[in-house]
């Protein structure tokens, strides 16, 4: 079969290489996808790039963790019914050698999610990064019903679906930061009641405005690096920052803004989700797929072989959205 895989981290066009790899044969309790899409998120092109560490833990990766197909071959202890279901993916590449850059990938079999009728393959290859990481900044401590939401980052992958989540899971105000006019209209189409551009507008005086002064409930943050002091200064007294990604690895923490705050700060990693918290964020988002609920933005779409060129774009920044490879 056909696959992308790095022997060593660096630039992208210089150590991703298209290879032939034997079909993978699923074992006990695994499923075998014929992958059709692949989706590109930032973990993936952080760990290529060794920007966490330069040394690999297997020989050779198949990179990424998104991604959808169909299941065509069960292991023992999984029912032959699921041969020819539609799934999406999580955690292909997680603490494992073979993700979905690949025509096949062998995973167990709860890592491959059911996809309802009628959802795009290219949106299933958002699912598993993008929309969880989204859904459980929402859901999780109480979730956000009656609640001031503000989103960081309102038209990013992640953003784009915590807006949505937001406003379909009951809460009273949902406001997106943006950077330009284009951002601002597609976080407004995802739910946005209002935007806050941070490059031209004054963001703490423009929140306090928007909420009569209150602040927010809960702030979804993308980058706490940067943006952590801010989010502090527009926070309701006992709200909570949600903390899913930051620019550096250690930060400073602005004391005194959170303490007369009562601020609660909470971090996670979509890939080390409790069990529980995912099948939550499952069971919220499957129906929500079911009646077509949701707007699934896709920047880019690429054949497999161009797999260098899809992480040089996530690695720009510059995308509006997601980036999937076409695998055929």
């Amino acid at each position: 079969m056909k696959a992308i895989a790095y022997r060593q981290t660096g630039p992208a066009a210089e150590v991703l290489q298209l290879v032939d790899l034997p079909v993978p044969e699923p074992g006990p309790g695994e499923v075998r996808v014929r992958v059709r899409w692949s989706g590109v998120n930032p973990s993936d092109v952080k760990s290529r790039a060794g920007l966490r560490t330069k040394t690999l833990a297997f020989p050779q990766i198949v990179p990424h963790s998104d991604g959808a197909g169909e299941i065509d071959a069960v292991g023992p202890g999984v029912p032959s019914a699921r041969v020819g279901q539609s799934v999406w993916l999580w955690n292909g590449a997680w603490q494992r050698a073979h993700g979905t850059a690949a025509q096949a990938v062998v995973l167990p079999a709860a890592q491959a999610v059911p996809l309802p009728e009628g959802v795009p393959g290219e949106a299933a290859a958002c699912l598993g990064i993008p929309a969880l990481t989204a859904l459980h900044a929402v859901l999780m401590d109480g979730g956000v019903a009656g609640k001031r939401v503000l989103v960081a980052g309102g038209a990013g992958a992640v953003g784009h679906y915590a807006v949505q989540f937001a406003r379909q899971l009951g809460a009273a105000q949902v406001v997106a930061t943006v950077s330009s006019e284009a951002k601002a209209q597609l976080a407004r189409a995802g739910g946005a009641d209002a935007t806050i551009d941070y490059k031209r507008e004054d963001l703490v005086a423009r929140a306090m405005a928007l909420t009569a002064k209150s602040g927010f409930d809960r702030v979804v943050e993308v980058d706490a690096a940067a943006n952590l002091a801010s989010d502090l200064n527009l926070l309701a007294p006992g709200g909570d920052v949600v903390i899913y990604g930051s620019g550096a690895a250690e930060i400073a923490l602005p004391f005194f803004a959170a303490i007369v705050r009562n601020a609660t700060l909470r971090c996670f990693i979509v890939y080390n989700l409790a069990g529980a918290d995912r099948e939550r964020a499952i069971a919220t988002l499957t129906p929500m797929l079911a009646r077509g609920a949701l707007q699934h933005n896709i920047a880019e779409r690429l054949p497999l072989a161009d797999c260098a060129r899809a992480h040089e774009i996530v690695e720009s920044g510059r995308a509006i959205g997601n980036v999937v490879l076409r695998i055929d």
